[in-house]
């Protein structure tokens, strides 16, 4: 037996021990913890009375449908090539049928659109073709936006602009638990997010909502170790944050990181698909860092401003994200919705609840 799955039977058995008689509502705010939790089976082997919710944790998934269209808009436009991580491809958009509904369909009429997986990959593109403009589609939380401050820093070539989709992970949770329907008894908080951020950026949980709160890795002795710590939590009424991800996450979090942010990112409200605006939740370019912003050198081809921002009619990829429903509880979960031909953005991406639940054979609607 290794010493990772010994670890994880001694949480597990700490958890059958508690006396947990009531139902209890812990929500794993990462799309990483959701892959890890459903692919690992843990919601199988836990006591009945403990239900792990989905969170807003994917990126991919909140992106909203203007910025996507923007993409798709000067991706078509033949003004520059356009690269962005693999998941933003397949995302779909609300279009009148026979329309460009994603980039890949764009890519697949002509455009010129290139998956990347890495920041570097934009700057060396860029620099390989001087005469022509890249735009680098931009979504994701901290972990992806601190590379991309960092790249700015560093310095980037003059045909290289950014098309910000970045969002902030701890205003969704905030929002969430201000609005007082959440039905949340703890959360565990994204490890990744904290090595970067700080650990101590999620004592707002405790101290302004009075719920347990720890952060967490994504091996199952890990996020095992950030259940057990609620719970008990929760067993001796003393709501608090638990740090179960020490060794990588400092309560300060990674000052250099957090550093090149701030020089190159300003907070700003932003936009979550189908949730509408959260404020100072999406980061933006700062100061002389604007001339690098796509939405500004691209503002000819970009298409007419719009409030819609919903998921397509039938689709509960919000309620989802939000942890209001499971992903087998949305209608067209496994019916007009399915990884290969995807309705909403939850089926898209590796970090989306609906894509996760398909992919671990979790396929029997609710």
């Amino acid at each position: 037996m290794s010493r990772e799955v010994a670890s994880a039977r001694t949480w597990l058995a700490r958890i059958n021990a508690l006396p947990m008689r009531q139902p209890v509502a812990v929500m794993n705010v990462c799309g990483g913890h959701e892959r890890s939790l459903t692919r690992l089976g843990l919601r199988d082997v836990l006591p009945p009375t403990i239900r792990l919710v989905a969170g807003p944790g994917c990126p991919v998934c909140v992106c909203p449908e203007a910025d996507l269209a923007a993409a798709i808009a000067i991706a078509q436009s033949g003004a520059a090539t356009l690269v962005t991580f693999g998941d933003m491809l397949r995302v779909p958009i609300n279009a009148p049928k026979g329309a460009v509904r994603s980039l890949a369909a764009a890519k697949a009429a002509g455009a010129d659109v290139r998956p990347i997986g890495t920041p570097q990959e934009a700057v060396a593109l860029a620099r390989a073709a001087p005469e022509r403009q890249i735009v680098f589609f931009v979504a994701g939380f901290e972990t992806t936006t601190a590379p991309v401050a960092a790249m700015l820093a560093e310095g980037v070539p003059d045909n290289l602009s950014l098309l910000l989709a970045a969002r902030r992970t701890w205003p969704a949770v905030d929002m969430l638990l201000r609005q007082g329907t959440a039905g949340l008894d703890a959360l565990i908080a994204p490890g990744h997010v904290a090595t970067v951020m700080g650990a101590e950026e999620w004592r707002f949980i405790p101290e302004r909502y009075h719920l347990p709160v720890a952060v967490a890795g994504f091996s199952a002795a890990s996020l095992l170790a950030g259940l057990y710590a609620v719970l008990l939590q929760i067993q001796e009424g003393r709501p608090g944050l638990d740090n179960c991800y020490a060794g990588l996450a400092r309560p300060e979090g990674n000052t250099r990181a957090r550093a090149m942010l701030a020089e190159t990112m300003q907070m700003e409200d932003a936009h979550w698909r189908g949730i509408g605006v959260i404020p100072a939740s999406g980061f933006g370019l700062r100061g002389a860092w604007r001339r690098f912003d796509a939405r500004a050198r691209f503002a000819a081809h970009l298409p007419a401003p719009t409030a819609k921002s919903e998921m397509p009619p039938g689709c509960d990829c919000a309620a989802v994200v939000l942890g209001q429903r499971a992903p087998d509880e949305c209608r067209l979960y496994g019916r007009a919705c399915t990884p290969q031909q995807p309705v909403g953005p939850c089926m898209v991406s590796d970090e989306g609840a609906c894509h996760i639940w398909w992919q671990a054979g979790r396929r029997a609607a609710a």
